[in-house]
C-alpha cells in the first residue's frame, strides 16, 4: 500500500492519518509521477521522472516519436508494465495518452504536458 498523492500533497485522512492507494489505483498514481516528475531533479535518484517537460523543444516533426521515448524511458522501471502506444495531440498545451498493459490487463492515462 502507498499514501495517496493528489496535486503533489498527500491526502489527509481526517484524524490525523493519511490515506492509501492499492492495486490499479497505486499503479496509476506511480506512472503519473514518473510521467510529470522533471528527471533529472531527485539529487540521489537521477533515473526517476521523465523529459517529457522538453517537448517543447523538440522540432515538431520529432515530438511523437521523442513523446514515445520519453515514456517508455521513464517507465522502464515498472516491473511488469508495457508500454503498448503514446499519443501526443494538440498544439500549445498539448494531451499525452499513454496505452500500457499490466499483467494483461490493459490501462490508459492522459496528462497534459508543459
Amino acid at each position: 500500500m502507498e499514501l495517496k498523492i493528489r496535486d503533489g500533497d498527500y491526502v489527509s485522512d481526517g484524524v490525523g492519518g493519511m490515506n492509501r492507494v492499492e492495486g490499479r489505483e497505486a499503479l496509476v498514481q506511480r506512472v503519473l509521477f514518473r510521467l510529470t516528475a522533471r528527471r533529472g531533479a531527485f539529487l540521489f535518484q537521477e533515473d526517476l521522472g521523465s523529459r517529457l517537460w522538453q517537448l517543447g523543444r523538440v522540432a515538431s516533426a520529432q515530438r511523437q516519436s521523442a513523446a514515445e521515448q520519453y515514456a517508455a524511458e521513464a517507465l522502464a522501471d515498472e516491473e511488469g508494465l508495457t508500454v503498448e502506444s503514446v499519443s501526443l495531440s494538440g498544439g500549445m498545451n498539448p494531451e499525452l495518452t499513454v496505452n500500457l498493459r499490466y499483467e494483461g490487463e490493459e490501462l490508459s492515462v492522459s496528462l497534459g504536458v508543459q
